[in-house]
């Protein structure tokens, strides 16, 4: 009897078991539940309809410091274009009331004392002193600058001549055996000869001459490089030579009153197998809507700086018919760059 009721007993399992270690064998805690991320029926949000609706993200909120910033920012901008395009309306209508000359290179006369400070904040932000300097290293012999206006490239050029190696590899002449310098506006020569007498004080290879580009005549300085090297002839102030090895213009064309004719003739007084032609001009842009801003108000910038900013620098060197050797374009297309050398004569012009 007892026998059976101990069989009928239901089987009690305890609630812990207890953890026994076994030889080789490890047991580990039972890893403590997930919470749950289901949300509670009180934070449920639910459609007209009864369905459940997921819960809406709201994104990170924009403090009300910055944005009172941002909108201040966007009222001052939003007014400084309207101060330019007001100013831009009124320039264009002042160049449609002008009559300017072609010959426009009078003005420099008057702004030589000036100039200086009015361009230096535009060459700066365009790095127009590092494309100088590209350019004027290439200048060597007997060189001639045209257009010199108030010397911005002074500080670029290396006196006294010496031999050394090209990029390729191969024999090439660097620094300059004499410079001359030529400008339309007297007032400017005399700038760009008092800047030249404070940098370089004992060299005497070097001229300074009031006359048009146009008919420039080949006559080198008389004097001592910069290693004592004689320059020129003794006997007289000038001494005539065919030609000159480089010719530099720079920012020059835009106030010429004949720029065609100007370079051909610079063409002509080039050495004709080494010699080169640099130039670094502003002008017409890549673009139409940018070239329409330079021609409405080119009027008014001839009238004051005495310069054509809009012309086709392209065209210009192409009718002269002058060999292009570079051709490099910068700030939308306004700014060229030409390395050119005169055009061989078995060579159609």
């Amino acid at each position: 009897m007892n026998i059976a009721r101990s069989a009928r007993a239901p089987l009690r399992v305890p609630s812990v078991w207890p953890i026994t270690q076994s030889r080789g064998v490890q047991t580990r805690a039972p890893r403590p539940a997930r919470p749950s991320t289901r949300v509670s029926p009180s934070r449920q949000q639910f459609k007209p309809d009864g369905s459940e609706q997921p819960p809406s993200y709201k994104g990170p909120t924009m403090s009300p410091r910055l944005m009172t910033f941002l909108g201040v920012s966007v009222l001052g901008i939003s007014m400084y274009c309207g101060f330019l395009y007001a100013s831009y309306s009124r320039q264009v209508t002042k160049a449609q009331s002008l009559d300017v000359p072609t010959d426009v290179s009078d003005r420099y006369n008057t702004i030589a004392s000036s100039y200086d400070a009015e361009v230096d904040m535009s060459e700066k932000i365009m790095r127009m002193g590092t494309k100088r300097a590209n350019l004027i290293r290439l200048a060597h012999g007997d060189v001639l600058e045209v257009s010199c206006g108030t010397g911005r490239n002074l500080e670029f050029y290396e006196l006294g001549e010496r031999r050394t190696v090209d990029e390729q590899g191969r024999a090439a002449l660097r620094g300059c055996r004499s410079l001359t310098f030529v400008d339309l506006s007297p007032p400017m020569v005399a700038v760009t000869k008092q800047k030249f007498e404070a940098l370089h004080p004992e060299y005497r290879g070097v001229a300074f001459r009031a006359q048009d580009a146009a008919s420039v005549s080949v006559e080198l300085p008389r004097g001592t490089d910069a290693k004592g090297s004689s320059v020129g002839n003794r006997t007289s102030g000038l001494v005539s030579r065919p030609y000159y090895d480089t010719v530099v213009q720079t920012m020059g064309i835009c106030s010429m009153p004949d720029p065609v004719a100007a370079l051909r003739h610079l063409g002509s007084i080039t050495e004709p197998s080494q010699g080169r032609i640099l130039l670094l001009e502003h002008g017409r842009s890549h673009y139409d809507w940018l070239n329409r801003i330079l021609d409405n108000l080119a009027p008014t910038h001839a009238d004051r700086y005495g310069c054509w900013w809009n012309r086709d620098i392209g065209a210009i060197v192409r009718e002269s018919g002058l060999e292009i050797v570079e051709e490099k374009r910068w700030h939308f297309g306004t700014t060229w760059r030409y390395v050119l050398r005169p055009r061989r004569v078995d060579q159609n012009i």
